[in-house]
């Protein structure tokens, strides 16, 4: 028995079909581990992806995609073994790596990925967090990999489970290859990939705890694509919101600092004070002394995050930012957490909320 569940036995334990869940094969999959000595180092292996004993090191992307989605680990010249293991931890891809742009046009030949347990027909569970089907889904994005490129998974025997299809769901990346200490196993697996992000499974919070993901929001958003993000209300995207708002008759471009620049408190109320903020209005603060307007606009614009009309205040480090609506406003919000001009990151929230501070 497993968390309740009849199992049947053959050389490694496997479950039957009825009334499992995937947290139900995660647990027997660790539980198995731990209790067998099956795995390396680090343990408890529960609630991570099993190292097991005998298994080889592999390259990641960019740990957790805090700041990025690859990285080219470059080992330096005469590294001993014991650098080449560091350069396959988190700490050696800070030393010994550069970072992947989105447009690096980077073509991945091959796949593997993590797994706690897989199925002979190519279902795959991971821990449960999403990394690698969201890894997976930003790299046919940015046209890194198709549904041509082959994933492997490599795992110990006794991670050979039978999953249940209906457990399966449309982000859930499929394994082409199983290779486990004793096996190579072609699942044969016709269950078509993810052919990129599913938006609606995205949180905000996701967004903004993954700057790429943002880039990718923006780029596909651009693109004229759904990019309605989870426990948003649906809605077409609104054309014209990504670009700046051509210059008024009679009035110098908006980005121009000058006494006009601040026109935007006449229309929506002063940031300053004399009025409420709309919601559509986006706050920038921290600005840095030396920051230009310039280097904001081009900022802005490598996110795909133009406003409509922006107030710059550089004398008092801060910027204002107007957009189209609440939504696209909270969209830029997420858009532009961690923005750096400089050394500096800049303080970015809704323009309403920084009032009510």
């Amino acid at each position: 028995m497993c968390c309740g569940i009849p199992l049947y036995v053959n050389e490694w334990e496997s479950f039957v079909l009825i009334g499992i869940s995937k947290q139900d094969i995660r647990e027997h999959i660790w539980d198995c581990m731990e209790s067998q000595n099956l795995a390396d180092f680090p343990r408890p292996v529960h609630h991570r992806i099993p190292n097991f004993k005998n298994k080889k090191t592999l390259l990641v992307p960019t740990p957790r995609l805090r700041t990025g989605l690859f990285n080219k680990i470059t080992p330096p010249p005469g590294a001993t073994k014991d650098i080449l293991r560091k350069c396959a931890t988190s700490q050696g891809v800070r030393n010994y790596s550069v970072p992947i742009g989105l447009d690096s046009r980077v073509l991945v030949d091959l796949v593997v990925v993590g797994s706690v347990a897989v199925s002979e027909k190519g279902w795959r569970i991971g821990k449960g967090e999403g990394y690698a089907d969201l890894e997976y889904a930003m790299m046919v994005s940015m046209g890194a990999v198709s549904k041509e490129t082959p994933v492997v998974t490599i795992v110990h025997d006794c991670q050979v489970v039978d999953i249940p299809e209906e457990l399966l769901e449309e982000h859930d990346i499929t394994v082409d290859y199983i290779l486990t200490p004793t096996r190579v196993i072609a699942t044969g697996c016709e269950r078509p990939k993810p052919m990129g992000i599913t938006w609606s499974k995205i949180s905000w919070e996701m967004m903004e705890k993954i700057p790429i993901l943002r880039r990718l929001h923006a780029r596909e958003q651009q693109a004229g694509k759904d990019v309605t993000l989870q426990g948003e209300h649906r809605h077409p995207p609104e054309p014209g919101w990504q670009q700046t708002l051509p210059p008024s008759a009679g009035r110098r471009p908006q980005d121009t600092p000058g006494p006009e620049a601040n026109s935007m408190e006449a229309a929506c109320g002063s940031p300053r004070g004399e009025g409420a903020p709309l919601a559509a209005d986006v706050y920038v603060g921290n600005l840095p002394r030396d920051a230009r307007v310039s280097d904001l606009k081009r900022a802005l614009r490598e996110l795909g995050s133009m406003p409509l009309q922006l107030t710059w205040e550089g004398r008092r480090h801060r910027a204002f930012l107007r957009y189209q609506n609440s939504a696209a406003a909270q969209q830029a919000v997420s858009c532009l957490q961690g923005l750096c001009l400089g050394t500096d990151t800049l303080r970015v929230a809704l323009a309403r909320q920084q009032r009510d501070k």
